[in-house]
């Protein structure tokens, strides 16, 4: 677990430090001819000398534009952190393992998926030039899958506390279904108690709200979360997070 740990986390990096290399491991045609151009050779070399290895499909000149838009990510002033705050979070507490103990891949990447999305259309993620929805999903999903193996270190630091949070609001407003019926949930419910959750924590100064920014983005975006948190339940079996 812990050679895979390290082998996931040395292909995420290698694409990261993409973003912040101005040279060329070696002489290529044009490599310093922008920083775009250097970034692309530097993913070249890097597969070039299995360092790392084209992922989500990618053909080798697609996946060296992506390491093109992980560097404008990167260079952005509050994205990156909600990315890295958001796949870390997701690691902790919507791992991709159903509650039998078998592997659900596909869930936690939805839920992740989703979460991004949901931040992008209330504007605590934004675009930057160049970049588009897919490539800051799968920056995220990225950051995520080494964390998946954390041998209960991210555990330990619970970045996922808040999304277990929001689960207890979920949790309180779902009634099991009889009969074999799929549970239900009152949505209602659910955002009256994020609005007076997020109401009590930015009274007491808990959270803190960005300049510019308003509590009812933050209560919007929490609501959709809330939601796809109970997709990712049912997705799993799981009765909480």
């Amino acid at each position: 677990m812990t050679i895979n740990l390290r082998k996931n986390a040395l292909r995420c990096v290698c694409v990261l430090l993409a973003a912040f290399v101005a040279a060329p491991l070696r002489a290529q045609t044009n490599c310093t001819a922008d920083a775009s151009a250097a970034i692309e050779c530097f993913v070249a070399n890097a597969v070039a000398t299995n360092l790392t290895a084209p992922r989500h499909g990618l053909t080798p000149t697609q996946f060296q534009a992506y390491g093109v838009a992980i560097s404008q990510i990167l260079h952005t002033h509050h994205s990156y952190l909600m990315l890295l705050a958001t796949a870390s979070s997701v690691a902790d507490a919507m791992p991709p393992i159903n509650a039998s103990g078998t592997p659900n891949q596909a869930a936690q990447t939805a839920a992740l998926d989703a979460i991004v999305a949901a931040e992008l259309a209330t504007g605590f993620v934004s675009l930057p030039q160049g970049v588009v929805r897919q490539d800051v999903q799968w920056f995220a999903e990225d950051v995520a899958a080494p964390m998946n193996n954390s041998q209960g270190y991210l555990q330990l630091l619970t970045p996922g506390a808040a999304l277990r949070l929001l689960d207890t609001y979920v949790v309180a407003a779902t009634t099991a279904g009889s009969g074999g019926a799929p549970s239900t949930v009152d949505w209602q419910k659910v955002e009256t108690s994020i609005s007076n959750a997020v109401d009590a924590f930015t009274s007491a100064g808990i959270i803190l709200i960005p300049p510019g920014e308003a509590s009812t983005k933050l209560k919007a975006l929490l609501q959709d979360v809330a939601q796809i948190i109970f997709t990712y339940k049912t997705a799993t079996g799981r009765a909480n997070l």
